[in-house]
């Protein structure tokens, strides 16, 4: 029998490092708003439900979506990706089994590297599993913690908020997870807003389960391109090169 899979898209930032008042995961490439890039790929594999958390321009979201059978909640207020995901909360109830929760902007994320990640999770039976990559220049991004050599994942530390040894870190979070659904929304009221940005950050995740006893695992990526994240209009000109290339 077959794992049940559900996914939790994030749409719902503003992006306000666009230069633009347009939502971020509108921003286009190829002529096609980089939400539905990742859409297109989601809809090449089974998922049981979809749920895409939306807040600004969230109607014209919908309207890029319109193609796709996806339900939609609200975030009103912008309070990190860990607020986000429990916005879904009450449009999750009852699933059981893996959750994918992946972030709008993130559009070359492949069929294969998706798969790879559900499956590593599945198989080893993990409460939390963290798509991870490795960068030459980790810069802004959050680093990943693993218990000695081993594929455990102990916690996430933010950029801002690690000490120069784990800055040496280039093993980052590409921001793309796989849960276990009941253990997400079980813990997930457990993440505090107690970090610089004063938000809930779903990379608090990784710590609370794992400080519970459960396993959380990480899978690195071989093709880092695919899990970076656009934040500016330079990164977009450049995801747009390597997408037509």
């Amino acid at each position: 029998m077959t794992n049940k899979r559900a996914a939790i898209i994030l749409a719902a930032g503003k992006g306000t490092r666009m230069n633009s008042d347009l939502a971020k995961v509108l921003h286009q490439i190829n002529g096609q708003p980089m939400i539905a890039i990742l859409m297109e790929t989601l809809s090449k594999m089974h998922f049981d439900r979809i749920v895409v958390v939306i807040g600004h321009q969230g109607e014209d979201v919908k309207a890029a979506l319109s193609n796709y059978n996806v339900s939609y909640v609200w975030q009103k207020e912008q309070l990190g990706t860990g607020h986000a995901v429990m916005m879904a909360e009450a449009a999750m109830m009852g699933f059981i089994g893996t959750t994918l929760v992946a972030l709008g902007d993130v559009p070359l994320l492949s069929v294969g590297t998706i798969e790879r990640l559900m499956e590593n999770h599945e198989k080893t039976k993990s409460a939390a599993t963290c798509l991870s990559a490795e960068f030459a220049d980790p810069t802004g991004y959050g680093r990943i913690i693993r218990k000695d050599k081993t594929d455990v994942l102990m916690k996430i530390v933010e950029h801002d908020e690690a000490t120069l040894n784990e800055l040496r870190i280039t093993e980052i979070n590409s921001g793309t997870f796989c849960f276990n659904n009941y253990e997400l929304f079980k813990n997930l009221n457990k993440i505090k807003p107690e970090n610089n940005h004063q938000e809930y950050y779903l990379t608090d995740m990784v710590k609370v389960l794992y400080d519970n006893g459960l396993r959380v695992s990480v899978v690195r990526t071989d093709n880092s391109d695919e899990v970076r994240g656009i934040n500016s209009v330079k990164q977009l000109q450049e995801m747009e090169q390597k997408f037509s290339g």
